[in-house]
């Protein structure tokens, strides 16, 4: 009967360090950004579109969109760069009423190294409350070095269009916009795991 009593209370101990290290792996492994959920979009990676719309050169330029959701934590753009020889540091306004309209708010900067090609998440410091079925306008802001292009096409997104030169056009830059859900802290999940130890063993005691 001893031995039984020792073999279930091993048994326990080994549980309890399986959660532990599970808890452990994944706090460690927790990304901070958090998990992206997409609202509106023109396209998505499997088609980036063929065009390039010059930052600089169509300003003042952006997109309309219309959300579903009530708010908005980042915008993701695909870029290409201009020069080989220089990078960029780029921040999206996000606007009310027209291209030009009051600034609601502003994405934190992003820096883009020489050569960049590729998508960019531009996020906002916190998430922008926003009113469902409402257009929006971003546009994007070269704060230092470029020029860079924005990615497009006719997606035929039905939300709104690209502006060029403050006109709206035919084509929709490459855009897809959402909010963050937040992932849990390192600090909630090692509780977690710290909780279920106590529990496995609280359980060990009580049957021995």
């Amino acid at each position: 009967m001893r031995v039984e009593n020792e073999m279930d209370r091993a048994r326990h101990i080994s549980e309890a360090l399986v959660v532990a290290m599970t808890s452990l792996s994944l706090a460690c492994s927790a990304n901070g950004q958090g998990t992206l959920i997409y609202d509106q979009q023109s396209s998505t990676e499997s088609d980036l579109g063929g065009q390039g719309f010059a930052i600089q050169s169509f300003q003042p330029m952006g997109q309309s969109f219309t959300p579903s959701l009530d708010g908005v934590g980042f915008i993701r753009l695909h870029l290409v760069r201009g020069t080989f020889n220089q990078g960029a540091v780029i921040f999206l306004n996000l606007m009310t009423d027209s291209i030009t309209g009051a600034v609601l708010a502003a994405t934190s900067p992003v820096t883009l190294p020489v050569g960049f090609i590729g998508t960019a998440d531009f996020l906002f410091p916190n998430q922008i409350p926003l009113t469902p079925g409402t257009t929006y306008y971003f546009r994007p802001i070269i704060q230092s070095g470029g020029p860079f292009s924005l990615s497009g096409d006719t997606f035929r997104y039905p939300g709104g269009s690209a502006f060029l030169n403050g006109n709206a056009v035919s084509e929709d830059l490459w855009f897809r916009e959402g909010i963050i859900v937040p992932e849990p802290s390192t600090a909630a999940l090692l509780l977690i795991g710290g909780s279920a130890v106590a529990y496995v063993r609280r359980k060990s005691k009580s049957k021995s």
